[in-house]
Parts: structure tokens; sequence; C-alpha cells
């Protein structure tokens, strides 16, 4: 008994170490396959390339610019996506890739030289990247004038992303150029274009007055007095929302011209029978069929505008549809014979939406 005990024991004991033998490795399987798979997972972001090539142009004493940017994949075939446009450190416009992997942001360049690019942000199919750098020059003029910056508030991070019915909030800065020269206050007028359908933009405020003494720089710390001002864009999207269900009687007074729609009809059609008895059967039938028809009109045209509006309520609003769009912002000053204009680009998302 003490033998067949043990060699029960030795025979478990062996069963054990199988067992453990094919978790290890079904474990190390299992690892491996991870560990083949991770560089797949990483390889599916495909690396891209960045042109940038920038035209300019006079527009009533300023520079307007114009950049076309290129992002092509690796694979040859066109990425999607943002890109922005930097000068130096500063963010002159974004713009949203078409489906060939093109953009074209418009936007004013200050007087003096520029070194831009073109920055790809990437998505999860593609690698970021950037351009070489192109030089531009803005037109020097004595006139004062000013320039555009964006910064994001809420959301904190540009391109600006909204869920619909979400509203986005950025602050929209207006440098002042020359304006020492300034005889009277200038004026700055901001509007937004290119939004899509059920999204509005407000200013807050709307104007903005540039004065000789108008700060045209913002050290960091400086309180708001000692910056150039700033208007606040408020950009709101819309949510689909149900329509309002109103089940309520008619109000007062309602009923009177719906009594009157089947009162009305009813009593001529009384009158054309009484009519019609003197006359020939067919005659009396036409006229009939002739009644219905008119009772029938007028009933359906008298009720059925109120009961659907009372018994249904209006319809239900549509929400923003999704996709991106490129908003122009503009800023446009008059001296009372001639006006400046300048411009930049931004883009918007819209998620969840119809």
């Amino acid at each position: 008994m003490r033998n067949l005990s043990g060699e029960l024991e030795r025979v478990h004991v062996k069963g054990l170490n199988c067992r453990f033998s094919r978790l290890n490795w079904v474990a190390g399987l299992g690892l491996a396959l991870a560990l083949a798979v991770l560089p797949a997972a990483v390889a599916q972001q495909i690396a891209t390339r960045t042109t940038l090539n920038v035209a300019t142009s006079d527009r009533a004493g300023h520079t307007q610019a114009t950049a076309s940017v290129t992002v092509t994949a690796a694979d040859g075939l066109p990425a999607s996506g943002v890109v922005v446009i930097q000068d130096g450190d500063r963010e002159l416009a974004e713009a949203a890739l078409n489906a060939d992997g093109v953009a074209e942001p418009v936007f004013s360049l200050a007087g003096g030289d520029h070194n831009l690019r073109a920055v790809y942000a990437g998505d999860a199919s593609h690698l970021s990247s950037a351009s070489t750098t192109s030089s531009a020059t803005g037109q020097v003029s004595a006139t004062p004038s000013f320039t555009l910056s964006l910064a994001p508030v809420a959301p904190s991070t540009l391109p600006l992303t909204l869920k619909a019915g979400d509203a986005g909030t950025i602050a929209v800065t207006v440098v002042p150029q020359d304006n020492a020269a300034l005889t009277a206050p200038m004026f700055v007028t901001l509007s937004c274009s290119g939004l899509p359908e059920l999204v509005s933009c407000t200013f807050t405020p709307e104007s903005i007055e540039i004065l000789p003494t108008t700060p045209t720089s913002c050290p960091s710390g400086s309180p708001p007095s000692a910056c150039p001002p700033v208007s606040s864009m408020l950009i709101q999207t819309n949510e689909q929302g149900p329509g309002q269900v109103v089940r309520s009687r008619l109000p007062a007074g309602s009923g009177q011209p719906v009594a009157w729609a089947v009162l009305l009809p009813g009593m001529l059609g009384l009158g054309g029978l009484a009519w019609g008895v003197r006359r020939r059967r067919w005659l009396q039938r036409l006229v009939l069929i002739a009644l219905i028809g008119f009772v029938t009109a007028l009933g359906t045209t008298a009720c059925k505008p109120t009961y659907n509006y009372y018994n249904h309520g209006p319809p239900q609003p549509p929400a923003t549809p999704s996709g991106t769009y490129n908003i122009t912002i503009t800023a446009q000053s008059t001296n009372g014979v001639t006006a400046t204009t300048y411009n930049t680009t931004m883009v918007l998302t819209v998620t969840g939406g119809s």
C-alpha cells in the first residue's frame, strides 16, 4: 500500500509539472504574439512629407499671403488632418486638408521679413511633419494698421473641436502697428465667415478701439490694460433637440372657426339637396358629390394645421452637421475714405452631429 501511494503521488506530481509546462508554453506564445503585433500597430502610422509655397499680393496698402500646403504620405496617397502656418513661434493661420491633401489658407502679413513654415499635426494613420522654411516680406507702411492673433480659451487647444450643442471660446487679439501716428481713434470691426449650418459666431466686443497709446506688446505678467486689446469670440453649435409635444385642448375662441368650417358647408349642402329634389336624379347625384368634396376640402384645410400643432408640436430642430470646416476671421477698419482688411483662418471640427 505504501508503494502504491508513493507511485500515485509521483504520477500526480508529473501531471502537475506537465500542466505547468503547457501553461508556460501558452504564456510564452502569447507574449511572442504580443511583441510581434506591437511593432505592426506602431507601423500603421505612415511617414509624411509637407511642402509649402507662399504667394503674396498687395491689398490696400498691406500684404496678403496665400499659402499652398501639400501633405503626402510615404505610400504616395494624400494625408488628412490640419496644417498650421507658423512664423517663428507664432501661429498665423491653420487650415484643414482637402481630399487631395492640399490646404490653401489666406492670411495677412505684418510689415517686414517673415520665415514661414507649414506644420502638419498628423492623425491616427499618419506621422507629423514640417515643411522647409519659406521667406516672405510684408509691405512696410507708415500708415497705422494692425494684425490678428488667436489663442484658444475653452477648449484650451487648437484646432477647435466641439461636440454638436457645445460652444467654444477663442481670444482674438488685435495687435496695433505704427499706431503712434494716429491722429484719431481707429475702430476695428471683427466678423467671421465660412461657418457651417446651424453655427453662430459672436464677438465681445465686436468693435475695438485703437488709440495712439494702445500697447503693441504684452510682457509676461502684464495686466490686460498693458496689453493689446482682446475680443472674445464665441462659436456656438446646435444640438439635436426633441420637438416640444403639446397635448392640450384648443385655446379659447378657436372652436368657433372650426365649427363654421363644418356648419357652413353643411348648411349649403342641405340647401343644395332641397334644390336638387326638384331636378333630375343624375343632377342631384352630381351636386351631392360636389358638396361632399367641398366639405372635405374645407374640413382639411381648416382643421389639419391646428390639429398638428396642438397635438404634435413644432418639428425637431436639426443638429450641426459633423465635419471639419475652415473658418475665416476678418478684421476691418476704415478712415472714412479707404478700408483696411486683415484676415486669418482657423479650423472647426464638429462631432456627434447629424
